[in-house]
């Protein structure tokens, strides 16, 4: 039985007939695809403009010839309430209606139209193939968080009933919680695992510290899909070593579905077929491939709700190689609003100082889990797991890190933790700046 296309279909959602159109767009020639991506974008934008009465009031629309005018979309233009923002043509009951998790400062609820949905849907399905990994067939251990109220509750685990995900609860990382994980894994033929990647970071070192590695106490897993958090490349390697598999680099967003997904040659290969994905600077002019900017993002289907040359909050960089049809991820640097102001007037990537800590760090051996917080102007504090105090010699290294890549003269305070703050949904954010 397929069960998963079976609770799409109960739920209303045409999942056959998007897999068909998925298809139809997929072949679609590379000569070609240029026009299909101006129909669509004109399509949408006409949508909205005669069916969406925000839409056409935000991009105070007199007629225009050239897509640069545009008006770009921010997470906070789309807070207002769902009623003021949906078309015309949908109410709640007949469009799939969702929230943002609010990890960048600005949650807010979304719709998006049944047919753009298994849309979303179908696309996520002709990726997991690429892999052996049918939504219908195999068995996923899900490190994600889950709604603690009751009936988010028991409706987040029906879900993962029907749509074989086996739910991991990542609000408690402890290691009895870990050792009972191992049970689960042995206990069950899992096929692969899919969650935020610093849950995942975490069970593979106490995968590590045992001396296990986690394929062959479950034989059946293919893969590991990471998502949601910044992957760096010693991770990946510590995942892969740990788990005994691949791990495969998904970006995503609720609000506008699959963005990339990683091939096997390690590219980052950019949703093209219902969603276009632009590359801007600070003044919203479009850059060429290879240079980093904001993501911004169109979905091409969703008619329930406008998501037209919306900036996702995060900087990335599409490489050279990139095609029309077949864009490359270079990289996802971080968030936007992940930046660190320091006295002297320098501003740094937050990821960046986070980074900058994490190859001290992780020399160590010592340190499970980290966070980055800047308090004030001078000031950080680095909240962190660990089995002992860090020794003073630890925190010299990490101090003179700091002070060669970061900036001198900050105040940096250490504060152990039995556990680190994460999100309701269960992300751990690695760089939060309190400044206003």
């Amino acid at each position: 039985m397929d069960w998963f296309k079976l609770s799409l279909q109960l739920n209303k959602f045409p999942i056959k007939r998007a897999q068909k159109t998925l298809e139809k767009i997929q072949a679609i020639p590379e000569e070609v695809y240029a026009e299909y991506q101006r129909k669509r974008r004109n399509s949408i934008i006409d949508y909205h403009i005669q069916h969406n009465s925000f839409y056409r009031e935000f991009f105070n629309w007199d007629g225009f010839d050239d897509w640069k005018y545009v008006p770009i979309m921010k997470k906070a233009d789309l807070q207002h309430p769902l009623r003021e923002r949906l078309s015309s043509t949908y109410n709640t009951k007949t469009a799939y209606v969702g929230k943002t998790s609010g990890s960048s400062g600005h949650p807010f609820i979304f719709a998006k139209n049944r047919f753009a949905h298994a849309l979303t849907w179908a696309g996520f399905q002709d990726r997991y193939r690429w892999y052996d990994i049918d939504l219908n067939k195999s068995l996923q251990a899900r490190f994600y968080g889950i709604p603690l109220d009751f009936y988010g509750n028991i409706q987040e685990r029906l879900k993962d009933r029907i749509s074989l995900r086996r739910r991991f609860n990542i609000f408690d990382l402890s290691e009895p919680k870990m050792e009972a994980f191992l049970k689960r894994f042995r206990n069950s033929n899992f096929d692969y695992l899919n969650g935020y990647t610093s849950a995942i970071v975490l069970f593979a070192r106490f995968l590590k510290d045992k001396g296990i590695i986690l394929k062959e106490l479950c034989p059946s897993l293919k893969i590991c899909i990471v998502t949601s958090e910044r992957l760096f490349e010693k991770d990946k390697e510590l995942i892969e070593n740990s788990m005994g598999v691949p791990v495969i680099n998904e970006y995503g967003a609720s609000e506008v579905g699959l963005i990339a997904f990683e091939d096997e040659n390690n590219h980052w290969i950019v949703n093209s077929e219902d969603l276009y994905l632009e590359i801007l600077d600070e003044n919203d002019n479009i850059l060429p491939y290879g240079e980093e900017g904001r993501v911004v993002i169109t979905s091409l289907f969703n008619k329930a709700h406008p998501m037209i040359r919306y900036d996702i909050g995060d900087i990335g960089c599409l490489s050279k190689e990139s095609t029309l049809k077949k864009p490359i991820l270079e990289k996802l640097i971080g968030r936007t609003n992940d930046i660190a102001r320091l006295p002297d007037g320098k501003v740094v990537p937050g990821l960046t100082f986070y980074y900058v800590t994490k190859t001290v760090i992780e020399d160590s051996g010592n340190i499970k889990e980290f966070v980055i917080i800047q308090t004030d102007i001078e000031s950080f504090r680095i909240e962190y797991v660990s089995e002992n105090e860090l020794s003073k010699e630890e925190k010299i290294r990490i101090l003179d890190a700091i002070k060669t890549y970061v900036g001198k003269n900050l105040n940096i305070r250490f504060e152990r933790k039995e556990i680190l703050k994460r999100s309701p949904s269960g992300k751990l954010k690695q760089f939060t700046s309190l400044l206003k």
